[in-house]
């Protein structure tokens, strides 16, 4: 019976450790430590000007083909970006779906500072009146 009641507690647990992990994938704890990586911004960067192959990533960041291949497949399995095969080379670009999802979440924040600002803004109106 002890064996039992620990193989629902573990499955309960796996369950829940899905779960939090398909949350915090989409947003919080998932994209922010994809983005974390000062490289993976780099090659971020890089992407938002065109589509490029791994070859010229690697030119454009200065970094070995190994590390580069390292960084786009996090980015790729965070949905970041995607490739298409052309030729022998595979060309990457920006998804923009992991970028929305981030956005949606900032929006309460930008609220907040939005609602700071107004009121600084309105007390440094009150300063130039007196």
């Amino acid at each position: 019976m002890q064996a039992v009641g620990r193989s629902i507690q573990w499955a309960v647990y796996a369950l829940t450790r899905i779960c939090l992990a398909a949350h915090t994938r989409h947003v919080s704890g998932g994209a922010f430590a994809v983005l974390a990586d000062p490289t993976r911004r780099r090659i971020l960067g890089q992407l938002l000007s065109s589509e490029s192959s791994v070859s010229e990533l690697v030119q454009a960041i200065a970094v070995s083909q190994p590390t580069m291949s390292k960084h786009l497949r996090v980015l790729r399995d965070a949905g970041f970006v995607s490739s298409r095969v052309a030729a022998q080379q595979r060309i990457y670009r920006i998804e923009a779906r992991p970028f929305e999802t981030i956005d949606e979440w900032l929006a309460p924040y930008r609220e907040l500072w939005r609602r700071h600002l107004d009121a600084l803004e309105r007390h440094l109106d009150m300063q130039e009146e007196r």
